[in-house]
C-alpha cells in the first residue's frame, strides 16, 4: 500500500501541466530522433540535455525519460520503412520488419512494433515500481563470469539463425568478432587489427557503421539487382479497420511479447548491457522457441514484437541501477546520470528517501510516456506509410543520403563513411552467397562486452577457466549455453544415423 501511495503522489507530479507538456514533447521529439539513422536516444539525450537546465530537475528528468522512450519507439520506423536501423537498439527489428514492409504489410509491422513497445514498457515499469531494490541487489550478483555466461548464451541462441547451415553461421559470427576486436586492446592498450595502418581504425569499428552499411547500402544493392530495373515499391494503405485488425491479430504473439519484456528488462538492469543486446537476444530466443524458425527473416511478426518489447523493457531496466546504485545500465542512462549530478542529485539508495518527489515523479511519468508514445506512434502511421508511396528512383537516393549521414554522425569521421560503403558491398555479397547477416551484427555488438567480461574473469581466477563453472549462476547459464551449442550437432548425428539416411 505504501508503494501505491507513493506512486499516486508521483502521478500528481507527472500530470502537472508543465510536466505533461514535456512528456508529450519528449515523446514526439524522441520518435523522430529515433527514426533518424545514426542519431538514436544517446545522441538525442546528449543534444537536448542543456535545454533541461531551464526547468526544475524533476521536469528535466521527465522530459529526458520521455525522449528516451520515444526514441525506443522511433527506432523501429526506419528499420521497417527503409531497412535502415534508426538506432542500434532497432537492428533486430530490421530482420523481419523490412520483409513485412516489402510484402505490403508495413502497417501491420508498425502497429506490431508500437504495441510490443507499449507492452514491454508497461511490464518493465510495473517491475520497476514493485521490485526496484531487490532487483538492484540481484543485478549486483552478476559479476564478470555471470555476464560472460549470459553473453555466451546469446551467441548460442543465435546459432539457429543460420538454419541448417551451421558452418556459415559460425563464419558470420567469427567475422563479427574479428571486426569487434579492431582498435586498442582493452588491457594492454596496444593497437590490434589496424588495417593498412589507417588511423581511423584506432577508435574501433562503430556498430552503427556496420549495421547501416549492411542493412542500408546492402539493401539498396540487393533491391536494384533483384528488381532488375523494374522497381515496384510496395503499396500499403492504412485504415482504422486495418489497425484494429492488426491489433487483434497480435493476440497470437503475446508469448513473444512477454518473453521479450522480461528478458529485456533483466538484461537492461545488468550494468553496461543496455537495450541493444537485450533486443538481439530476445530475437534469438524467439526464433529458438518458434515452431517455424525458418519463417524468421522472411516477415514473421514475432521477429518484430520480440525485439521491440525487449528494447523498451531494457530501456526502463537500465534506469534501475542508475537510480538505486549510481551505475548506468546503458550509454543513454550514463548521460542521464551526468545530468542528475549536474542537477545536484546523488544517485543511490538514499535517493528514494531524500528525493521521493523526483524518483516517483519519474516512475509515474514513464507510465504516461509509454501511453502517449503508443498513441502518437499509431497516429503517425499514415505519414510513415507515405514513404512507401515514393518512387524507388527517389527513395533510393534518400536512403543513400540518410545512410551517409548516419555513418558520419556517430564519430564525424569520413573514415566511417567509406567503411560503411565497404560494409554495404560486403553485406550484399554475403546475402548473395546465402550467409546469415544477423549473427555478424550480434557478434560486433556483444564481442567487446564478452571480451571485457572474460578477461576480467580470468584475471580474477589467475587464468583458470574453472571460474565460469564454480559460481552457481554462471555454471547454470554456461550449461544451458553449451547445450544449445551442442544441439545442432546432436540433430546432425541423429539424422545421419536414422534408417532413412543409411547407405
Amino acid at each position: 500500500m505504501e508503494i501505491l501511495g507513493l506512486l499516486l503522489e508521483g502521478f500528481a507530479v507527472a500530470l502537472e501541466p508543465i510536466n505533461l507538456a514535456l512528456i508529450v514533447a519528449g515523446c514526439i521529439a524522441g520518435l523522430f530522433i529515433g527514426a533518424m539513422p545514426g542519431l538514436g536516444s544517446v545522441n538525442g539525450v546528449a543534444i537536448l540535455l542543456p535545454m533541461t537546465f531551464l526547468v526544475p530537475p524533476t521536469s528535466a528528468i521527465i522530459f529526458l525519460g520521455s525522449l528516451y522512450y520515444g526514441a525506443m519507439y522511433g527506432g523501429a520506423i526506419s528499420s521497417i520503412m527503409l531497412g535502415i536501423p534508426g538506432a542500434s537498439t532497432a537492428v533486430a527489428t530490421t530482420f523481419d520488419g523490412r520483409p513485412m514492409a516489402l510484402q505490403g504489410k508495413a502497417d501491420r509491422a508498425l502497429v506490431a512494433a508500437a504495441t510490443a513497445s507499449f507492452v514491454g514498457g508497461t511490464i518493465s515499469v510495473v517491475l520497476f515500481t514493485l521490485f526496484a531494490p531487490p532487483l538492484a541487489d540481484f543485478a549486483l550478483a552478476f559479476g564478470p563470469p555471470e555476464e560472460f555466461a549470459l553473453l555466451l548464451l546469446a551467441f548460442a541462441t543465435f546459432i539457429g539463425l543460420g538454419g541448417d547451415d551451421i558452418p556459415k553461421t559460425f563464419f558470420s559470427i567469427f567475422i563479427g568478432l574479428m571486426f569487434s576486436a579492431v582498435g586498442l586492446d582493452i588491457v594492454s592498450g596496444n593497437p590490434r587489427l589496424i588495417f593498412f595502418d589507417l588511423p581511423g581504425f584506432y577508435h574501433g569499428i562503430n556498430f552503427l557503421v556496420l549495421a547501416i552499411g549492411i542493412y542500408g547500402i546492402g539493401e539498396i544493392l540487393w533491391t536494384v539487382e533483384t528488381t532488375r530495373g523494374e522497381m515496384v515499391v510496395s503499396r500499403a494503405a492504412v485504415t482504422i479497420r486495418g489497425v484494429v485488425r492488426a491489433l487483434a491479430d497480435l493476440r497470437h504473439n503475446i508469448r513473444s511479447m512477454l518473453m521479450g519484456s522480461f528478458l529485456g528488462y533483466f538484461v537492461g538492469i545488468l550494468p553496461a548491457a543496455g537495450a541493444t543486446p537485450g533486443s538481439l537476444m530476445a530475437y534469438g530466443v524467439a526464433r529458438t522457441m518458434s515452431k517455424n524458425p525458418e519463417t524468421y527473416g522472411k516477415g514473421n511478426v514475432d521477429g518484430v514484437v520480440a525485439p521491440e518489447s525487449a528494447n523498451n523493457a531494457a530501456s526502463t531496466g537500465s534506469m534501475l541501477p542508475m537510480l538505486t546504485l549510481g551505475i548506468p545500465g546503458s550509454p543513454t542512462t550514463a548521460i542521464l546520470l551526468g545530468g542528475m549530478v549536474i542537477w545536484g542529485l546523488e544517485p543511490g539508495p538514499l535517493l528514494f528517501i531524500e528525493h521521493k518527489e523526483f524518483v516517483w515523479g519519474l516512475i509515474a511519468s514513464l507510465y504516461a510516456a509509454n501511453l502517449f508514445a503508443l498513441l502518437i506512434n499509431i497516429a503517425f502511421i499514415p505519414a510513415f506509410l507515405m514513404v512507401l508511396r515514393m518512387p524507388f528512383t527517389i527513395l533510393a537516393p534518400v536512403i543513400f543520403i540518410l545512410c551517409v549521414v548516419g555513418g558520419y554522425a556517430p564519430t564525424q569521421d569520413m573514415h566511417d563513411v567509406w567503411l560503411m560503403l565497404i560494409f554495404g558491398v560486403m553485406g550484399y555479397l554475403l546475402r548473395k552467397l546465402d550467409y546469415p547477416l544477423a549473427p555478424a551484427v550480434l557478434a560486433i555488438v556483444l564481442g567487446p562486452l564478452a571480451e571485457a567480461s572474460v578477461r576480467q574473469s580470468l584475471i580474477m581466477a589467475h587464468g583458470s577457466f574453472g571460474i565460469f563453472f564454480e559460481r552457481p549462476i554462471s555454471a547454470i547459464i554456461m550449461a544451458i549455453a553449451i547445450g544449445l551449442f551442442a544441439w545442432p550437432l546432436f540433430i546432425a548425428i541423429r539424422r545421419r544415423l536414422s534408417p532413412g539416411n543409411a547407405d
